[in-house]
């Protein structure tokens, strides 16, 4: 991983962690997913394997993760503003799983669940955590890209 997105990673670890040990949140395992989440789109986007349209989708949600100006901003909400990330990256990998291929995305994951499975239920969830507005904005934002 480049050693700035290693760098962000280890922080929003560190950042997620630090907020669930003071506070319990009703999706807390949803919000312990976005380092790996992250992780796997910066290994997608860099994999020779994926078209570069594909790529072009992973770096536009890895910048939506950096970038502290989005629908939920961490600025202000803390690591709770990292929802509407995770439901961005799971709608687009989500795509690419279901039209390109799974192997990639199951081989390139690094976290302990199963990706398939977390990927659809992030999606579930999607609406009940970020609310139905919200979560269509999302969605339209990721058709875009």
């Amino acid at each position: 991983m480049e050693k700035k997105h290693e760098d962000f990673y280890l922080k929003l670890r560190s950042g997620i962690k630090n907020y669930l040990d003071k506070h319990n949140t009703k999706y807390a395992n949803i919000l312990l997913l976005a380092p790996d989440i992250f992780h796997l789109l910066v290994k997608l986007s860099l994999d020779n394997r994926v078209s570069f349209d594909m790529k072009v989708k992973f770096l536009a949600v890895i910048a939506y993760f950096i970038s502290p100006i989005d629908l939920l901003p961490e600025l202000f909400l803390g690591p709770l503003g990292y929802f509407d990330d995770i439901a961005l990256a799971a709608y687009v990998l989500n795509k690419y799983v279901n039209e390109v291929d799974p192997g990639i995305v199951c081989e390139l994951w690094a976290g302990d669940q199963e990706i398939l499975t977390t990927l659809k239920n992030i999606i579930h969830n999607a609406d009940s955590i970020l609310g139905s507005g919200l979560w269509n904005k999302i969605k339209h934002y990721a058709k875009g890209k």
